[in-house]
């Protein structure tokens, strides 16, 4: 079986990662990766609350690192996408940091 993260900025401009089941992280190590990213990357919280949900988390996340982050840096593009799956527990996302939204 593969789980499939696709990461779109604009229309045209999308990154897609297809993973086996094995490659994708445990959900604790996928929040701790994450975590570590969001602190790291300078990432800002999307809700005035603060509150950060982990959905909230991933977008932010692929928000601070921008595209050249995922054009540049493979091996970095292919862990956002095993911990973003680990994390969430879907088959497939898709984060469209254009939109700021993510769809299962």
């Amino acid at each position: 079986m593969s789980v499939e993260v696709t990461v779109r900025f604009a229309p045209n401009l999308k990154f897609q990662y297809v993973l086996r089941d094995e490659q994708v992280a445990d959900r604790m190590v996928s929040g701790q990766w994450l975590d570590k990213q969001f602190v790291e990357l300078g990432a800002e919280p999307l809700r005035p609350s603060g509150k950060v949900l982990i959905a909230d988390k991933v977008l932010a996340v692929a928000h601070a690192a921008g595209q050249a982050r995922f054009r540049d840096d493979a091996d970095w593009g292919n862990d956002f996408a095993r911990h973003a799956i680990g994390a969430l527990g879907r088959g497939a996302i898709s984060v469209d940091v254009d939109a700021m939204a993510i769809t299962y």
